[in-house]
């Protein structure tokens, strides 16, 4: 038996898999709501995240903050989740966008008050190429109030994969009204 499965690896009949892409992923990923019951719409995501056999590792407070870039339409409320995943980038890109579809989420314009908003804030500290169709990390994740909060509550120690600069440093690179304007529910 060991001799034909070692004539089948040298004449390459056998496909070995490999070895990286079973082991799990450390991924942060983003909820957010301002529409509806914003609570619920998070809670529901989670949910069905779950079922898709993500495993939550640390999920943080719910922090609200005013929308932008129109701070009169209703606030957000956020989290960030530290997930173990063994899909790739793009599967748990198509995994968020039918979460969100499932969720009542419309096409609409840039910024517009949604009911839910999954993002990919930082695939196992991958960073994409310029071209690629998904960007790793998040490219805005480092300007945003209601990602580094959260972030920072559950992974003191994140470091930016690209800009290799840490969450507590980004969060203190925040303008003051961005710092002021985030409240921990």
């Amino acid at each position: 038996m060991i001799k034909e499965q070692q004539k089948k690896v040298e004449i390459g009949t056998v496909k070995r898999q490999d070895i990286l892409e079973n082991q799990a992923k450390i991924v942060f990923l983003g909820i957010g709501s301002n529409l509806g019951i914003r609570k619920r719409n998070i809670e529901k995501a989670k949910f069905l995240l779950s079922e898709h056999n993500l495993d939550f590792l640390s999920v943080s407070s719910y922090y609200e903050t005013p929308s932008w870039p129109d701070p009169r339409k209703p606030k957000f409320l956020n989290i960030i989740l530290k997930l173990k995943c063994f899909y790739s980038p793009q599967e748990l890109l198509k995994i968020c966008k039918f979460i969100e579809n499932q969720l009542g989420r419309k096409k609409a314009k840039k910024n517009a008050p949604r009911t839910c908003d999954l993002d990919i804030i930082d695939f196992n500290n991958l960073v994409s190429k310029k071209n690629s169709k998904i960007n790793l990390p998040h490219k805005m994740m480092h300007k945003r109030n209601f990602v580094l909060f959260p972030l920072f509550e559950i992974q003191k120690n994140w470091i930016h994969p690209d800009k290799q600069i840490d969450v507590k440093t980004l969060i203190s690179l925040l303008p003051d009204r961005d710092i002021r304007s985030i409240k921990q529910i």
